[in-house]
């Protein structure tokens, strides 16, 4: 199990998806269904001692007890840095560790357990591999990868967080 460098967590409400997945592919745990109600995202933030993230002006003033950020940007690259800078995250996350699609932490699993998982090509060229326990997603390094590392870079200038290695 990946441990993480900075303890803040996050649950995020439905208008904010793309913050969410880079978010998790920077390892920072977040919490995200598009479907709950205000007042369960409020009790979920209490209730875990996670910080609530939203981009509604009303819920962000709501009386309660969680601790809360109101994200200002409508678009998700400037949302990332918001976050980033609000708790001081930079250099304190890791990279490619969180499955993006269900927040779980990722474990690396050896090639023979991809056999016949992955694409020929991908087998034939991958060493490494990570796989979420909790949907049975597969990772690995590629050009999406480097692609992602760009776009975080685009968003955060130099101050990228830390990078767990080449592989996945």
């Amino acid at each position: 199990m990946i441990s993480l460098m900075h303890s803040e967590r996050f649950v995020a409400d439905a208008m904010l998806g793309k913050l969410v997945k880079w978010l998790r592919v920077m390892g920072v745990d977040v919490v995200y269904d598009p479907h709950v109600t205000d007042a369960h995202l409020l009790r979920c933030a209490e209730r875990e001692d996670r910080v609530l993230l939203t981009r509604d002006r009303r819920l962000a003033h709501w009386r309660a007890r969680a601790r809360r950020l109101l994200i200002e940007s409508e678009y998700y690259h400037e949302q990332v840095g918001e976050v980033v800078r609000a708790f001081q995250l930079a250099g304190r996350t890791a990279v490619f560790s969180r499955c993006i699609r269900c927040n779980t932490p990722l474990r690396s699993v050896s090639r023979d357990v991809v056999a016949g998982k992955v694409p020929a090509y991908v087998f034939a060229t991958q060493m490494t591999f990570k796989t979420c326990e909790a949907c049975d997603r597969l990772y690995w390094s590629g050009t999406h990868r480097d692609n992602m590392l760009r776009q975080l870079r685009a968003m955060l200038g130099d101050v990228l967080p830390t990078d767990p290695g080449r592989p996945c």
